[in-house]
């Protein structure tokens, strides 16, 4: 069973593998991602997010979610070294570099609290691929070119983890470095970055595109990653296991 719907402002697609799986299955996780999208959105004048922003509701009010998300959003903060962080130039809060990532891994744990055990789930790019697909093999996603999106440069095998892709190739340069204020280097292009999970490849994707060319490096030394690089030469770097993935 495979569907896709846009929603969070992006196309967001679902396929589960396993026999049994009816449509109420896949409502249920497209339901998680409208929920999400309801608190956590800054395009959204209703959402929990902007509200705050807007300073229409005080932190003892925060929802359960809001309060996960924030704790998380400071932790990464403290492990990236400063290189991530949710509050904007401006002053207001964003947590769309975690939050994406954050919200997949959810829905994927949903599937697996349902019994399913071979599904993905793909969110604007970034996924979580668990078991296999439907010719018992590892999932194949591909890395897209950010020069031309029609264009794999790169197809990974994953069976449990995620994969996320930072860039600035789609939205311009919306990824800020924290430390300066400024938009990150333009010497660099795309990061993806895979973990244990997309949660996890997510955060430290958006944290390492932040750090520029050093962004890779610091991938390479976090356990459990591995990470593949673009820069604005169309150049490619690449952790020394990430080999180990490529298809």
């Amino acid at each position: 069973m495979k569907e896709t719907r846009i929603l969070m402002g992006m196309p967001i697609t679902v396929e589960i593998v396993d026999r049994g799986a009816v449509v109420a299955d896949i409502g249920k996780v497209f339901s998680s991602f409208a929920s999400v999208d309801g608190t956590f959105s800054t395009y959204k004048d209703s959402s929990e997010m902007m509200k705050i922003n807007r300073g229409e509701i005080a932190e003892s009010d925060w929802s359960p979610a809001m309060r996960e998300i924030f704790e998380l959003a400071e932790a990464t903060k403290r492990e990236t070294g400063g290189y991530f962080d949710i509050k904007t130039p401006l002053g207001s809060y964003d947590p769309s570099g975690i939050v994406k990532g954050w919200a997949i891994k959810k829905a994927a744990d949903i599937l697996s609290e349902r019994g399913f055990g071979n599904f993905y789930v793909d969110a604007g790019g970034d996924v979580e691929a668990r078991g296999m697909n439907a010719e018992g093999k590892k999932w194949r996603i591909g890395i897209r070119n950010p020069f031309d999106a029609g264009e794999i440069v790169k197809t990974v095998a994953l069976c449990g983890g995620g994969i996320a892709t930072s860039g600035n190739y789609e939205r311009g340069n919306h990824i800020y470095n924290p430390k300066t204020k400024t938009p990150a280097s333009a010497e660099i292009v795309s990061l993806s970055v895979i973990g244990p999970n997309v949660y996890e490849a997510d955060r430290f994707a958006t944290a390492a595109f932040a750090m520029g060319r050093e962004g890779i490096n610091f991938i390479e030394r976090v356990p459990g990653l591995e990470g593949y690089l673009i820069d604005r030469n169309g150049i490619a770097t690449m952790t020394s296991g990430f080999k180990n993935y490529v298809r």
